[in-house]
């Protein structure tokens, strides 16, 4: 990785996208430090001085700009969301499957819908935080003051959508999964400074830390390992003859991916199981809270154990709701069978659908696991160590693919201009 990124920066016009991607970044980080008018700051530090359920997620992709009420404090997620809700309907709804298998004219008009939609979300968003989570911490709570701050937050959010727009265009990697990935990793070095302070308090032991830093080491390289592993199932075609020349005759194959999911699955769990958790913030004090604060809450006694057992039951079971919705192993026949493909051994048509399901099945098990086990690694490090390091799956997750994403495309782009060179 390190001798391709020194390639890269040998590459002018590659320097520039670099350059470009960082400085969007900046402005990013810039923009998560300055505050929301109105807000008075004391406040803000009580609501999140706990276990605040879902919006320590919300906290994890803004970077901390939630918990601060910042101008990015809604970040990229109402943007997430959308694509995500969009997704779901393209199965639904024939208009948008048409547009979908459209190419790039119908990838534009979903990803004009996805702006729409995620400007509408910020809006709501902006507005329950405003009038609902944060209404105490408003030092106004007049109609004009309420009205700046629901605008600055969604005008927040749709600044950042631009600025991961203007990443893809300009810059390198996909823009979002960027803002998204500068958020987690900005919270390492506070994590770092805490671990130190520990330390030197003796809070901590060397031995403890050493153990922890190898024991990451494994995990990402796990991560690795996993991200990148597919089943690549071989596909041969046919030879045929059309007027004077002959297609078809070679080989090539399906990737299927072991974690065709990717980190939705670890997202919707964890909504579903912090849920509860947020519901107690609007009614402290009572027996609902006292009971969910026990056990369904991981930090709960015994409740830490039975969040563990429902966080791996519901992580498997949205891994394989999710791969069913994007991969659709009688859409891939047909289009082998409409091309006279076909698999060794495998009769094209039913036989190459249970075939596929049968495959996929087995494989996004291991993909399964692997999720559930990454996502339970932080209740685990938490219950037998006293470190306080952002280690959690979903940053893990996310931090790991971004990276062997861009890395990709860096590649991709060097690949290309020495080929372009070669031509001339």
């Amino acid at each position: 990785m390190i001798k391709t990124m020194a390639q890269a920066w040998k590459i002018a016009d590659i320097r520039k996208k670099i350059i470009f991607t960082l400085l969007m970044l900046l402005v990013f980080r810039l923009g998560s430090n300055i505050p929301v008018p109105g807000i008075d700051r004391t406040v803000l530090d009580q609501v999140f001085s706990g276990n605040t359920g879902l919006f320590g997620l919300f906290d994890l992709f803004s970077g901390g700009a939630f918990s601060n009420f910042t101008i990015f404090a809604l970040s990229i997620t109402p943007y997430v969301t959308a694509s995500i809700i969009l997704q779901l309907l393209t199965i639904a709804v024939p208009r948008l499957e048409q547009l979908a298998k459209e190419g790039t004219e119908g990838k534009k008009k979903i990803a004009q819908y996805t702006r729409y939609l995620t400007v509408i979300l910020a809006f709501v968003q902006a507005i329950g935080l405003s009038v609902g989570l944060f209404r105490q911490a408003l030092v106004s709570k007049d109609f004009f003051s309420v009205t700046v701050i629901v605008l600055t937050l969604s005008a927040g959010t749709a600044f950042l959508m631009w600025l991961g727009e203007q990443i893809n265009e300009n810059g390198i990697g996909n823009g979002i999964s960027l803002i998204i990935f500068a958020g987690i990793v900005s919270r390492m070095p506070s994590g770092i400074h805490q671990t130190w302070i520990k330390l030197q308090a003796g809070e901590v032991g060397v031995v403890s830390v050493i153990l922890f830093c190898l024991f990451a080491l494994i995990v990402i390289v796990g991560v690795v390992l996993i991200q990148q592993g597919q089943r690549r199932i071989p596909v041969q075609y046919a030879k045929r003859v059309v007027g004077r020349k002959m297609y078809g005759g070679q080989s090539t194959h399906i990737p299927m991916k072991v974690n065709q999911a990717g980190v939705i699955p670890v997202i919707f769990s964890l909504s579903l199981l912090q849920f509860p958790m947020t519901i107690t913030y609007f009614i402290p004090g009572t027996g609902f809270a006292d009971f969910v604060t026990k056990w369904l809450s991981h930090t709960g006694n015994p409740g830490v154990w039975i969040y563990g057992l429902f966080n791996i039951i519901l992580i498997i079971f949205f891994t394989y709701f999710y791969t069913a919705v994007t991969f659709n192993p009688m859409e891939v026949a047909n289009n082998m069978k409409a091309n006279g493909g076909f698999i060794p051994g495998i009769r094209p048509g039913r036989s190459t659908v249970e075939y596929l399901n049968k495959v996929m099945t087995r494989i996004t098990f291991v993909g399964a696991i692997f999720l559930a086990f990454i996502a339970t690694l932080p209740t685990l490090l938490q219950q037998f160590t006293n470190l306080q390091i952002g280690f959690g799956g979903t940053s893990l997750l996310i931090a790991v693919g971004v990276a062997l994403d861009t890395m990709k495309q860096l590649e991709a782009q060097m690949v290309m201009r020495n080929y372009q060179g070669f031509l001339k």
